[in-house]
């Protein structure tokens, strides 16, 4: 065979190799997804953030929930028949607070039982999602974080904060100031309104206040243990069906996972868990 011949045989491959992968994985995608409903008798929603990466540069981009993302799951409650449950599985760094807040509000309005799973983290907007779930379902160490707004580059609370200051200011930042104390009031009710569903009235506000006017930095991680206190209808435990999902959202070509491990075998009967050993005694001074 002539070598130019192989040339672009191999060149051929190369472009039509990425195409037919990513068809195979979004086939599979469809079959698991379409497994997963019929077990959970639930529409199933996935909001599955990966990092993108731009094809020339090479420069990783945090995918956010955008107004492309609520059209499509605003479509998705639209085709659900009244009263069948909803299951949407949340992975999101967050994102504008207009797509949250139409995702939250659809769901909250939805009629039927709506499930949020989190198996890894759900940050900001994606926590307000999860707040207009009737059960969110996390694994210990998933997170959910501060649904307080952001202003441009600043934490609104932080805006009002500085100008709250003693001294002059400009006028920018007090219009920064008035548009972030607008924001903060309004992801306040909104968040009260979406917990009220559950809480009582002044219960439901409390715990708005507490996660919406930036008593935490905003990429604070909140777990089960500072969760399961404010009274959110928490369930430790994402099903291994959910975590299977994520095979199929790969990250894009070219990253490379860097952990690797190896299980082993179970450990022997009778060894000792970590709890059980004994703990060093502190040297007293």
């Amino acid at each position: 065979m002539d070598p130019f011949d192989v040339l672009w045989i191999l060149l051929l491959l190369a472009i039509v190799q990425p195409a037919l992968a990513r068809m195979w994985i979004v086939r599979a995608r469809r079959r698991a997804l379409e497994r997963l409903s019929e077990r959970r008798g639930a529409t199933i929603i996935t909001l599955i953030h990966r990092q993108e990466t731009i094809s020339l540069l090479g420069v990783p981009l945090m995918r956010q929930i955008d107004v492309d993302d609520a059209e499509g799951v605003l479509q998705a409650i639209r085709e659900t028949a009244p009263g069948r449950p909803i299951e949407i599985i949340l992975h999101t760094p967050g994102g504008l607070v207009l797509a949250a807040t139409q995702i939250a509000q659809a769901l909250a309005d939805h009629d039927g039982k709506v499930t949020a799973v989190v198996p890894h983290y759900a940050m900001s907007g994606g926590t307000l999602i999860a707040l207009a779930a009737d059960e969110i379902v996390l694994d210990r160490h998933a997170a959910l974080g501060p649904i307080d707004p952001q202003i441009g580059q600043w934490p609104a609370a932080s805006i009002v904060a500085a100008v709250d200051r003693p001294g002059q200011h400009q006028d920018d930042t007090l219009i920064l100031a008035d548009v972030a104390r607008k924001s903060l009031r309004q992801v306040e009710e909104l968040a009260t309104r979406l917990l009220e569903r559950h809480l009582p009235r002044e219960k439901a506000r409390g715990v708005a206040i507490t996660l919406a006017t930036g008593q935490w930095t905003h990429d604070h991680p909140l777990l089960a243990h500072e969760l399961e206190p404010l009274g959110l209808p928490i369930r430790l435990g994402v099903p291994p069906e959910e975590r299977e999902l994520f095979r199929f959202y790969p990250q894009p070509r070219g990253r490379q996972s860097v952990v690797e491990y190896f299980p082993g075998r179970p450990a022997p009967p009778g060894m000792p868990t970590r709890r059980e050993l004994p703990r060093p005694k502190r040297a007293r001074s």
